[in-house]
């Protein structure tokens, strides 16, 4: 991961940028561009949405993004990249051609050691500031997913074994962690 000083870059400023495989993002007036994940993180990311897909499309209790998906938060200029997103049917209208124009119900960043300090860091405080209700940081090497919950007061759950999934307000149902943590190299096809 790259951190790049320049001023006050926005949402609309990276939109400019090339497409060339990176995720760039504008938090509080920096560029941060991520090169592309590993195959262990596509693991982990393809589990889980397939997981969430199955809990919260076919319940029709929201929609399920992956990245490259573009979230803006209208109200500073900033802009991110999530792993994965979740919208609930009632706030579908935040989701248009583009990109997410607002807060998702809940957002999920896979760690890495170039993400690891920026997703416990500013993105925790960015998602917190800016409506999300629901944060899960994914530590491959813990194997656990920390759900932080800002309604209410900010607070923060471990989960190693099964993840509750809770959308407006409703419990959908649980992902097993184990599965999704499974030894990429061990998948059959």
């Amino acid at each position: 991961m790259h951190r790049m000083a320049l001023s006050q870059i926005t949402w609309q400023d990276v939109q400019q940028l090339p497409d060339d495989g990176h995720r760039y993002e504008a938090i509080a007036g920096d560029l941060h561009v991520t090169p592309a994940p590993t195959v262990r993180h596509q693991w982990i990311s393809g589990e889980l949405e397939r997981s969430l897909y199955a809990l919260v499309h076919d319940s029709a209790a929201g929609i399920v993004l992956h990245a490259p998906i573009g979230v803006e938060f209208p109200s500073t200029g900033e802009g991110v990249q999530p792993d994965i997103v979740v919208v609930s049917a009632a706030r579908r209208g935040i989701v248009d051609a583009d990109w997410i124009r607002g807060a998702p119900d809940i957002v999920v960043e896979i760690l890495s050691p170039g993400t690891q300090r920026r997703d416990r860091g500013v993105k925790l405080k960015l998602y917190g500031s800016q409506g999300v209700s629901e944060y899960w940081i994914v530590d491959p090497v813990a194997r656990a997913v920390d759900s932080w919950r800002f309604h209410g007061g900010a607070r923060c759950e471990r989960y190693t074994d099964r993840l509750t999934v809770r959308l407006a307000g409703q419990e959908l149902g649980e992902i097993d962690l184990g599965a999704v943590f499974k030894n990429p190299g061990a998948a059959t096809p």
